[in-house]
């Protein structure tokens, strides 16, 4: 199974039955496969003039009780930022594929690279948090998917879920989760009286019940400053609150949340820490490296953001440097690890920018320079 066909099986084993999207390389095929599966299973797939009606239509479908998303790349999800804040501001679930490609603009559009990063977390203005993940095999896209929705529907959040280029359009071999093997979360609804119903009013985990739109409980949803009723409200004690509440729901659950993988870990002396296709790249450099007396081990983001901040500290203490590969010029997971290590720890970034996969062999020749014996 292809990366992006993985995904969307994830997401409709997840109970997705609504896909409003616009055709990009290199995500296209998700919009495909939901133009023939979705209606053979009861579910709705809508092509849209653009990024912008899609994800407006991926919030209104959401708000009408559908597990609803969508699939992009680049430009598109510049597009979408504006509705996505709406959809954080208003706590609707929604899950958003961003394919990673070459950039800025149009740039190298079948190409791979992981410079969303950092968009991925601030693209949209204002105080305000989302989940993002990022998967590095097929079986992961299919199980992250089915994690996004999860996640989603449980925090009342938009997710994102950003393979490169490379894990979008490869293709490997797995099973397939049987129905009920992967667990998969709901939305919780209102139980009380229809009149008291107040869409925002958090309860002690930080996280309100969400009604549908068409059925008994009627409210209202603004992308202005509002209070537990919906309704606009100005007041600053209002506006803190509710800036507060929308990070105190994901900065409590961190370990629900966070995700990582470690592979080595347990005796090594230099830490790669990886994302994406880049960590298979790392793998292979670590177990070379291994063969040649030195001791290196991986630890995989699943989940970048919220960034793995203690996961991070905790092995990084442990080794004597840390080397961050990624396919970006600036090194936007590597600047995360510095700000978690502070500025006396040298990170070594290994940085490919030109459309091309770092390799196995880039990335040892960074271990072996940092290694007290020299090249080996």
């Amino acid at each position: 199974m292809q990366g992006n066909q993985a995904m969307t099986e994830g997401a409709i084993y997840a109970g997705a039955r609504f896909y409003a999207g616009y055709p990009i390389t290199p995500s296209s095929e998700v919009a495909e496969i939901c133009s023939r599966v979705m209606p053979k299973i009861g579910g709705i797939y809508l092509q849209m003039e653009d990024e912008i009606a899609s994800i407006a239509a991926v919030v209104g479908a959401s708000l009408a009780g559908a597990k609803a998303f969508t699939a992009t790349s680049g430009p598109g999800f510049s597009l979408m930022q504006e509705n996505l804040g709406l959809a954080v501001m208003g706590e609707v679930p929604c899950v958003v594929i961003n394919v990673q490609r070459s950039g800025p603009s149009t740039g190298l559009a079948t190409k791979p690279a992981q410079s969303d990063i950092m968009q991925l977390r601030w693209g949209r203005h204002g105080d305000q948090m989302v989940i993002a993940l990022c998967p590095a095999t097929v079986r992961e896209c299919f199980e992250l998917a089915v994690r996004a929705f999860n996640l989603a529907e449980k925090f009342r959040i938009p997710v994102i879920l950003a393979p490169d280029e490379i894990v979008g359009h490869m293709r490997e071999n797995f099973a397939v989760p049987e129905p009920g093997e992967l667990e998969v979360i709901d939305r919780r609804g209102p139980s009380g009286p229809v009149d008291r119903y107040r869409p925002f009013a958090a309860d002690g985990d930080g996280i309100a019940p969400l009604a549908a739109y068409g059925g008994d409980y009627v409210f209202h949803v603004t992308s202005s400053m509002h209070g537990p009723d919906g309704y606009s409200n100005n007041d600053p004690a209002n506006a803190a609150w509710r800036v507060e509440q929308l990070h105190r729901k994901i900065e409590r659950h961190l370990d629900e949340i966070v995700m990582t993988r470690r592979y080595d870990t347990d005796d090594m002396d230099v830490l790669l820490v990886t994302v994406g296709a880049t960590t298979r790249s790392g793998r292979a450099a670590a177990l070379e490296a291994r063969r040649r007396g030195i001791k290196a081990g991986v630890l995989q983001l699943l989940t970048v953001w919220p960034f793995p901040d203690r996961e991070v500290a905790a092995l990084a203490e442990r080794v004597r440097s840390v080397i961050v590969p990624e396919m970006n010029y600036s090194g936007q997971i590597a600047g995360e690890v510095q700000r978690v290590l502070g500025g006396g720890t040298d990170i070594r970034k290994v940085n490919s920018y030109n459309g091309q996969i770092i390799t196995p062999q880039d990335i040892l020749k960074a271990i072996v320079a940092d290694s007290p014996c020299g090249p080996i």
